[in-house]
């Protein structure tokens, strides 16, 4: 005989959503950006042989990948085991991920024309996604799981410039020299990724995270104009659902307050700003997220466990604070630094 399904609720009081709704909590809760993958022995024997988009479209080595560091880590929240381009290979966008160089797109979207590589997005297209989150909350039970996309901007990015870009140069040119293909790009990218989060949170997710990778790479002038609004209609098209909203970029010190007004409940802050002081930029009314340098869990005990006293001490007196590193985990972190990392935490901050 099966075991009952968790109703939805059973979530709701776990340490990670009251975080996030900025209410008290019995510890600081801890998951970390890419808890699942490449640091993980169990994720590189399940994964061996498998493409990794081909990875992401089945729906029990999802499940399996997204379960693995909740089981070893005690982490307060999972994260769906997928990749930011997965919804644009599911609406039949020619690209494919390459190991060790990342999304690469054949044919680059340059031109207006090229905007007819990206249609609808429509439920159907993933219904993996469906089917794994289905497994997953079955089994996490109180334990919440976070979906996510990739913001619009960083999509972009990678369309025009046909894969990763330490510059991007023909990103910037589009949204300097034709202001309206750009922003009919991230436009059509904003409704793409607001029906990607939806599927998943009609499929149970708990919370959602909009990933806004590369949006360091922009002046806070050219942020509020070129790329904030497509990211306030993805917050906005998901917030009827109640679920937190997170917001995270890597070197975005100057852009927090403006990713939080983008509507995020949690802004994600990187390990280049210190806590205290990203309030003081964000703003009130805002929980958040962060913010340990993920180099760090490359040192000894005692310095991990002293540089994340700094960011607890930086969190004290915060509205709400998620604990995670400041990028995601490093494919050669030893997976047992991060179980401790999470024991320390949950120790160090038990109310």
């Amino acid at each position: 005989m099966s075991a009952p399904e968790t109703p939805p609720s059973a979530t709701y009081d776990s340490a990670f959503l009251k975080a996030c709704r900025r209410e008290p909590v019995p510890h600081t809760p801890v998951w970390f950006m890419r808890q699942a993958g490449r640091s993980l022995p169990e994720y590189r024997k399940v994964r061996e042989g498998i493409p990794m988009l081909e990875s992401c479209m089945r729906p029990e080595l999802v499940t399996e990948i997204t379960l693995q560091p909740v089981r070893r880590h005690n982490v307060d929240a999972a994260i769906y085991y997928s990749d930011i381009v997965v919804p644009l290979k599911a609406i039949g966008v020619d690209l494919d991920i390459r190991p060790g160089v990342g999304p690469v797109v054949e044919k680059p979207i340059r031109t207006r024309a090229d905007l007819a590589q990206l249609r609808d997005l429509t439920p159907e297209d993933v219904s993996y996604v469906t089917e794994a989150i289905g497994l997953l909350t079955r089994e996490l039970g109180p334990t919440p799981l976070i979906g996510f996309a990739g913001a619009p901007f960083t999509l972009a990015s990678y369309l025009v410039e046909g894969g990763p870009s330490r510059t991007y140069e023909n990103a910037k040119a589009m949204m300097y020299g034709d202001p309206e293909l750009w922003a009919d790009l991230l436009d059509r990218l904003a409704e793409i990724t607001s029906v990607f989060l939806k599927v998943q949170i009609e499929a149970g997710a708990s919370a959602v995270q909009l990933f806004d990778s590369w949006a360091g790479a922009l002046a806070p002038v050219d942020y509020r104009r070129s790329v904030l609004p497509a990211s306030a209609k993805v917050f906005e098209a998901v917030e009827g659902y109640g679920v937190p909203r997170i917001h995270f970029g890597v070197g975005c010190g100057e852009l927090l307050k403006l990713m939080g007004e983008a509507g995020a409940d949690v802004v994600g802050v990187d390990w280049r700003v210190p806590l205290d002081e990203a309030a003081r930029r964000v703003g009130p009314g805002k929980a958040l997220q962060g913010n340990l340098d993920p180099t760090v869990l490359f040192a000894s005990t005692e310095a991990v466990e002293a540089k994340t006293r700094e960011v607890l001490d930086s969190a004290e007196g915060l509205e709400g604070h998620v604990f995670n590193l400041g990028h995601g985990v490093m494919p050669s972190t030893d997976p047992d630094a991060l179980t401790r990392l999470v024991e320390y935490v949950h120790t160090h901050t038990t109310r």
